[in-house]
């Protein structure tokens, strides 16, 4: 029986990651003058700033500086979102009408507390609606590798079968499935061929009308 819900953040709950490119784009310009593209940072869509920073600095053979890039496109994000950032169509209702069923709510995302903490105030969701939250910082071993979820699962005191999953990204099926979840696809980053390949169990558009498999 599932019991419990595990949102990933970005591209699940909110379309954040043009900000966060756009970000990061005006970043590597500012500090090491390098243009890079958009599409440069789609390899590592889900897998933390660490990576999706650090994947392009690699491809274009720039020494970063860990912290303090990232300090400076969390900076540049939060000057991008401002205003403009809200939880896709159906999320709040959704979280809602699970939290009254008595479904367990977490937010399990790749991303630094600080961009969790920009991104539920600009789309106006209250930490109180969740019984866990995960962030990056907080766990070794990013996805692809089953960590975060095993970590969701376990504040929700919750086994990860009895858990679902929602993810846009190939690297967080894959983690999900690791974790021995069940997982829902949202194609607002890859395909539902590309979730569903990778080992999505189900796959759907958003969360407007969604309803799961019977998993009972």
């Amino acid at each position: 029986m599932i019991k419990g819900y595990i949102f990933d953040m970005d591209g699940v709950l909110c379309d954040s990651e043009a900000f966060i490119s756009a970000a990061a784009i005006r970043m590597f310009k500012e500090r090491y003058n390098q243009t890079v593209q958009e599409e440069d940072f789609v390899p590592f869509i889900g897998a933390g700033e660490n990576r999706f920073i650090g994947g392009v600095a690699e491809k274009y053979g720039i020494a970063w500086n860990q912290e303090a890039d990232k300090a400076e496109t969390y900076r540049l994000y939060g000057e991008c979102v401002k205003g403009k950032l809200q939880a896709l169509p159906g999320v709040i209702d959704f979280i809602k009408n699970a939290s009254e069923s008595g479904i367990r709510l977490a937010i399990a995302t790749s991303a630094d507390e600080v961009k969790l903490k920009i991104n539920l105030a600009e789309m106006g969701l209250e930490k109180s609606w969740f019984n866990a939250l995960v962030n990056g910082l907080e766990i070794e071993h990013k996805k692809p590798s089953p960590d975060i979820f095993l970590e969701a699962a376990k504040r929700l005191g919750l086994d990860p079968a009895e858990c679902v999953v929602f993810e846009d990204a190939v690297n967080g099926v894959q983690a999900a499935k690791a974790a021995g979840t069940k997982c829902i696809g949202i194609t607002s980053s890859f395909s539902a061929e590309e979730l569903m390949n990778t080992g999505a169990d189900a796959t759907s558009p958003g969360f407007v009308d969604l309803a799961l498999p019977d998993w009972s």
